[in-house]
């Protein structure tokens, strides 16, 4: 593996990696971002890629902070604990997903959809406008007028 300098330390195709020391003990994570092609959303925090805009089944959901595109398919990220929780369209079973580089939240995937009608969101995850940056470089800002109680599509 060579060396490439870059603004980012995880902003870079190809294979990429971090490591930690914990205890007395080293620790690696490495991901690779190659192959990943086109329209990139990414994380807005250290730019690693997340999804492609290719694969936005819908942006019509919103979140606490704003808007939020649920995708078919997300990279580069890892799953917190399973949750149940009480959304706008009813109960779901989540995760919430988090940056592999720089470890932030980034939004949620559903593992179950307790209603007949939100099926089609399982499997499927949720990445939030606030903590991306779209395909052309733009950020979205928190809208301090947006108090949703559970965070879920409200239209798709």
């Amino acid at each position: 593996m060579g060396v490439s300098k870059s603004d980012s330390k995880c902003s870079t195709v190809g294979i990429q990696g971090i490591t930690w020391a914990f205890g007395g003990m080293i620790f690696a994570f490495v991901y690779c971002t190659a192959g990943i092609s086109g329209k990139i959303y990414s994380c807005k925090h250290c730019g690693t890629h997340l999804a492609l805009s290719e694969n936005i089944v819908s942006k019509s959901f919103h979140c606490r902070h704003g808007k939020a595109y649920l995708f078919s398919k997300v990279v580069n990220v890892t799953s917190g604990e399973i949750e149940n929780r009480m959304m706008m369209t009813g109960m779901h079973t989540v995760a919430d997903i988090f940056c592999v580089c720089c470890g932030s939240i980034v939004g949620w995937k559903y593992e179950t959809a307790h209603e007949k009608s939100q099926k089609y969101k399982e499997g499927k995850s949720v990445l939030e406008r606030f903590k991306i940056t779209g395909p052309d470089g733009s950020h979205y800002w928190a809208s301090h007028d947006t108090h949703v109680a559970g965070s879920d599509a409200d239209d798709v």
